[in-house]
């Protein structure tokens, strides 16, 4: 028998006299977390609010037989066990209900009071291991779907990092410094933090990370910490339990837990709430979690790699972290240079770049003019590798896939610069009137912002503290919502 707590679990007593279920309270209520009802109406009732792991039901009541009743109770809750009692021998009625799955177990009335309690906890052994594997299947469908989308673009890695050692310039997204350190940190189990500017390859270097490790072939669970603001963020990686959130059922398991085995990358992962740096903190600390509204401590094997802009401590705001937290998220940080200090690697990961895109649309891969590939070394990159791959998916299109020449490269409005290669900033022209100069400022704040957030508009949103809503009617106002 396993080790239960049996007074974890509830049972549900149905019987239509009185007097049985006072047999039942006297006998079992210490031993178990016994619920009663007189007929099957109060029955379904209160087990839609206790979720009973084991009923026992009476045969012949008014109204809804047990057997009736019990095929309800399986509809609710499928992993239930059902146990009918009964002074009449219906072999045939019982037959039909056991093989038709509404009656786990039937017992001849008077039932015995020793041989009952071993009854009882088979039941509810039965409903742990059923809810248990179900969970189980749930997890496996949400490992099943992050692998398939890990594997659904082989390019994305396979072409940029695992070239030939003897290549004297392998075509590599990142530079040699950092496939040291990956190949050095992917041998331990420890935290990583990317830095680097926006729009560096960290995503890549972290499924690195994951690929390079003992845990490849377990999940690589991405979370993008912008996409969930205030608390909803601790939600999403921890999980919550059956009866959190205002008192709804359906439970969810929790980012962290998808990841067991695995490694879970967080992106951007600034302004974190006490509640949730607390949670992180254990975590990191002894590989255990908890969803929100439960108290059931659950044992993970997670690697976390955090991505941040800039520089870690003003990333984290290690001045307002709990102690000991910094330490722990930082244990191998690993730099991640722009692109604009690699030229070098430009031709390469445009080549990639185009055929991936030539792949993805199946078409003729675009190629390179010698003033395409000049224009390309001559410009500043300010959106790095993320802002590369645009241009060029861009300058695909428009030259239908055959060369690439320079006036197909479209480069994203700069900020302080008039062309690609720099220049004078622009300023308004003080003869128009102030509206017109008012929005000539704002379209080009707000086109440094989306380049800035890789064009990420909810990112701008909140950089520059409006509302999405009003942003949006900004860049439509402005033209730059194309």
């Amino acid at each position: 028998m396993r080790d239960l707590d049996w007074l974890e679990y509830d049972v549900l007593v149905v019987d239509d006299e009185e007097d049985n279920l006072d047999a039942f309270r006297f006998a079992f209520r210490k031993s178990f977390r016994l619920h009663y009802a007189r007929d099957a109406a109060e029955a379904l009732e209160l087990a839609r609010r206790v979720e009973p792991a084991v009923v026992v039901a009476d045969q012949r009541m008014p109204g809804m037989s047990g057997i009736d009743l019990l095929r309800s109770v399986k509809v609710l809750f499928p992993d239930c066990y059902g146990i009918l009692l009964t002074a009449y021998a219906e072999l045939d009625v019982l037959v039909d209900a056991v093989n038709s799955g509404a009656v786990d177990r039937y017992v001849p009335k008077p039932w015995d009071s020793k041989e009952f309690p071993s009854l009882l906890r088979q039941g509810i052994a039965s409903f742990a291991t059923l809810s248990e594997n179900r969970k189980l299947r749930e997890q496996l469908a949400g490992y099943a779907s992050y692998l398939e989308q890990q594997h659904r673009d082989p390019l994305d890695f396979g072409a940029l990092l695992l070239t030939a050692p003897d290549e004297p310039k392998p075509p590599v997204a990142v530079s040699r410094a950092v496939l040291d350190a990956v190949a050095e940190v992917a041998l331990t189990n420890d935290a990583v933090v990317l830095e680097g500017e926006t729009g560096v390859e960290s995503e890549l270097v972290a499924r690195a990370i994951h690929l390079e490790s003992m845990r490849e072939g377990r999940p690589f669970v991405a979370v993008m910490a912008q996409a969930f603001p205030g608390d909803a963020l601790e939600r999403e990686l921890f999980g919550w339990g059956a009866t959190h959130l205002n008192g709804v059922w359906g439970e969810r398991a929790g980012r962290f837990e998808l990841a067991h085995g695995g490694t879970l990358w967080l992106n951007e992962p600034t302004n974190l709430t006490p509640s949730l740096q607390a949670r992180l903190l254990r975590l990191l600390s002894d590989q255990t979690t908890e969803r929100m509204g439960e108290t059931r401590a659950r044992g993970v094997d997670v690697r976390l790699v955090t991505s941040v802009v800039g520089e870690a401590r003003e990333a984290f705001g290690e001045a307002t972290m709990l102690p000991g937290l910094f330490a722990r998220l930082t244990v191998f940080p690993i730099r991640l240079h722009p692109l604009r200090t690699r030229s070098e690697q430009l031709r390469p990961l445009a080549e990639h770049f185009l055929a991936r895109h030539a792949a993805r649309n199946r078409g003729p891969v675009a190629a390179l003019s010698m003033e395409a590939a000049a224009e390309l070394e001559r410009y500043e990159w300010p959106g790095n590798v993320r802002e590369l791959e645009s241009v060029l998916e861009r300058a695909a299109i428009l030259s239908r896939g055959q060369v690439i020449l320079a006036q197909h490269l479209v480069f994203q409005p700069s900020p302080c610069a008039s062309g690609p290669a720099g220049g004078s900033p622009i300023e308004p022209n003080a003869r128009d009137s102030l509206e017109v100069r008012l929005e000539a400022i704002e379209r080009q704040e707000l086109a440094a912002a989306l380049l800035s957030a890789g064009g990420n508009k909810t990112e701008v949103a909140r950089a520059l503290g409006i509302q999405r809503t009003t942003l949006y009617y900004r860049l439509k106002k402005l033209g730059l919502d194309g």
